[in-house]
């Protein structure tokens, strides 16, 4: 007799409800699937507890507990999600529910494995972020147009950065881009007075939650 087969797992950082802070969803009521475990290394990081921090749950408790809050909006994030291969039935499970799902994404693992339903939310690191060289960008072929690109920019060579990387992939017809400033690093003023000079077609975004809530509080 066979033993019956284990649930797939997942290393789960934290699972919580909050206001969606970024992308074109922001302000909207979300719960947060964070997982752990993470590649890279930004300068700028404010997750570096999801690096090592977390337990292994049965995938069958973490839908239960997503589920649990009730909030048609999910964003899966970390981290780096992708990292944990369990993570792809778990969003296709929350699709086929009804639910929009997000998928907040590093940029340095392949996206093509993700649900087409889902809306991953791609970084692309600039020179700030000591991370541009780990960004595969065959990921930029894989974008659909529901799919959004997010720049964090540190400086005034991060935006001339990005102006050009827009540019010079045609990025305006890919997918919604957003660009915003890292936290307490460039004046959020600042970086709009760019943005409106050079007319560029972006989304200008702070990190809403970071307003509302204490920055260095955990799960906000």
């Amino acid at each position: 007799m066979t033993a019956p087969e284990r649930p797939a797992t997942l290393t789960v950082n934290e699972i919580y409800a909050s206001i969606q802070g970024e992308s074109s969803y922001a302000g909207l009521p979300c719960v947060f699937l964070r997982l752990t475990g993470c590649a890279l290394r930004c300068v700028w990081c404010d997750s570096t507890h999801t690096f090592h921090e977390g337990e292994r749950r049965p995938v069958p408790e973490v839908l239960r507990e997503v589920r649990s809050y009730g909030l048609p909006l999910v964003e899966v994030t970390g981290g780096e999600p992708l990292l944990q291969k369990a993570v792809l039935p778990v969003i296709t499970a929350l699709l086929d529910e009804g639910r929009t799902v997000l998928v907040e994404t590093g940029g340095d693992q392949d996206i093509s494995p993700v649900d087409p339903r889902a809306v991953v939310v791609m970084d692309i690191k600039a020179p700030g972020s000591g991370m541009s060289d780990r960004m595969d960008l065959a990921n930029l072929d894989r974008l659909r147009p529901h799919h959004e690109v997010k720049f964090v920019l540190a400086d005034r060579a991060d935006y001339e950065w990005a102006r050009g990387f827009i540019r010079d992939h045609g990025l305006s017809s890919r997918a919604r881009l957003l660009i915003g400033p890292v936290h307490g690093v460039l004046d959020p003023a600042v970086l709009a007075g760019w943005i409106l000079e050079d007319a560029l077609p972006v989304r200008f975004q702070i990190q809403l939650h970071k307003v509302v809530w204490n920055p260095e509080e955990r799960r906000r």
